[in-house]
């Protein structure tokens, strides 16, 4: 970095300041941390930074009590916010006052510096744009208030202005037009003084304006400056937005002609389209990942808190008849043995969904197929009895592992078993294969149901985000799509077609684990 960028870190929890802080130091950065948000709007009064980084949820003052008062007090600092996971309305107001991103627990470090780096391109562009403001008031007003004082004797300096200066006598006629004007304008000077009216630089309906807002009681009239913007026709006939600073002239109480200092808008429309262009962008991404990370969660928790509120039903009805038998007793610890497992699954999602969003690479080893496809059936069994699905599962002997991600492997063949259910609502029979693929050295997992089959004009869109078939309600058509991505970064391939005899079939191919 140029330029060292100072942040003060607020957070309630003591390791979290600690790891943050040196990352950040290392990083480069000047960071000052605070256990709670009054400690650190103290340090902001203190020194104020171009960064603050806070907690949304603090004993005392909370991360968007900090977020306002911070906006308020040092309007040019950009604030991040962190969230735990799934606290999206308050990530979602967080943004809504002005808070540069967010970035959700556990932080990692990608997240953490692309956030980064986004508050400190806002943080330059609000900065540019501002000083870049301020300097055109500044240069307009003191260009404008000498030259209105010394137009008559100082020629020297009308020359040296980088305003376009026009000045016209009683006729309306060109007498004053200097450099600037003049490469403005793209007229050379002998064809303009005591030659041209000023209505030639302007659209008739803008000469008009112009005389009247002059000479108009808004701008305090007669002797009196004013400002305003309007386009201005070049030699080539092309028009240019301009600002505008006049003022009429006058001598003895006689009006004796008007002067115009012009400068060119252009660079200054183009800089304030590009931060309009950054900030829509910038929401857009937002709003966006915010769409996706909530949808994404959902759908893929959604199947294992069904699972655990359906043996949760099984348990409570165990538990209302008369007799608790040994057998009853041995199924009650099996089934919250399960609702356990699923539990624990629901955790695996999480973080798998953030691994997958943040793009991080998956924990490869070598996968027992026949394991994987023995839990897929387990955590799968209770949806398939309460569906009516009768499970023909096939595994061939003697399969070589594959090389991959238990846990996310695991998550494809359940999609797609649940998949295969919903194809079936009244029931059928779901055939689950694991056998030597096609070509050699890879493993075929087959998913195989009884259902309608696919519509011939949906088999090319299914894998793709989003879509489904399914009614409002019935899914966000996320499941297929998190099977073809885990798929294609495991270096395998998924493919569904509809059977002759009826139903579709589902095929993922793996390669097999490198022999060590």
């Amino acid at each position: 970095m140029s330029e060292t960028w100072a942040i003060v870190l607020i957070d309630d929890e003591e390791d979290i300041r600690e790891v943050m802080s040196l990352a950040l130091a290392d990083a480069g950065y000047d960071v000052r941390t605070a256990p709670d948000g009054e400690a650190g709007l103290r340090m902001c009064t203190a020194s104020p930074p171009q960064i603050v980084i806070t907690d949304i949820r603090m004993p005392g003052m909370n991360g968007l009590q900090v977020l306002e008062r911070v906006k308020h007090e040092f309007p040019d600092t950009e604030v991040i916010v962190a969230t735990a996971f799934g606290e999206m309305e308050l990530a979602i107001r967080a943004l809504q006052l002005d808070a540069s991103d967010f970035i959700t627990k556990p932080i990692g470090s990608d997240n953490l510096f692309l956030a980064l780096h986004r508050a400190r391109e806002r943080y330059t562009s609000r900065r540019r744009l501002k000083d870049y403001t301020l300097l055109l008031e500044r240069e307009k007003a003191e260009t404008s208030q000498q030259l209105l004082k010394t137009i008559a004797f100082q020629r020297n300096l009308i020359e040296s202005s980088m305003d376009g200066i026009l000045g016209v006598d009683e006729q309306q006629i060109v007498v004053i037009y200097n450099r600037s004007m003049e490469q403005l304008l793209g007229i050379p000077r002998d064809q303009v003084l005591h030659r041209m009216p000023f209505s030639r630089f302007f659209r008739p309906e803008e000469a008009v304006r112009f005389e009247s807002e002059l000479r108009g009681e808004r701008f305090g009239g007669h002797n009196r400056l004013f400002l305003f913007e309007t386009l201005l026709k070049t030699g080539s006939g092309r028009e240019i937005p301009v600002q505008v600073s006049a003022a009429v002239l006058m001598d003895d109480g006689r009006e004796s002609g008007l002067v115009g200092f012009f400068r060119d808008l252009r660079e200054f429309r183009r800089l304030e389209r590009e931060l309009a262009d950054q900030a829509r962008i910038l929401h857009q991404d937002k709003m966006m990942s915010l769409g996706r990370l909530a949808a994404s969660v959902v759908h893929e928790i959604n199947n294992p808190l069904s699972g655990i509120l359906n043996y949760l039903r099984l348990m409570s009805r165990l538990l209302q008849e008369d007799t608790f038998t040994d057998e009853r007793r041995g199924k009650f610890r099996r089934y919250l043995g399960i609702a356990e497992t699923e539990t624990n699954r629901c955790s695996q999602i999480v973080s798998n969904l953030l691994s997958f969003s943040r793009r991080s690479p998956a924990a490869f080893a070598p996968v027992d197929v026949a394991e994987l496809m023995r839990r897929s059936i387990l955590l799968s069994q209770h949806k398939l009895e309460l569906s009516h699905i009768r499970l023909k599962p096939r595994v061939s002997p003697s399969l070589p592992a594959v090389e991959g991600d238990f846990n996310q492997l695991q998550q494809c063949v359940i999609n797609l078993i649940f998949n295969a259910i919903d194809a079936m609502p009244q029931g059928g029979t779901l055939t689950l294969e694991a056998r030597a693929g096609e070509p050699a050295q890879t493993v075929s997992i087959r998913v195989q149901d009884t259902g309608p089959g696919i519509p011939a004009e949906h088999l090319s869109s299914i894998f793709e985000p989003f879509f489904t078939t399914k009614s409002e309600g019935h899914g966000l058509g996320l499941g297929l799509s998190t099977v073809y991505g885990i798929v294609e970064r495991h270096h395998g391939t998924v493919s569904a077609r509809n059977l002759d005899e009826g139903g579709a079939l589902f095929v993922i191919t793996l390669p097999a684990a490198r022999s060590s």
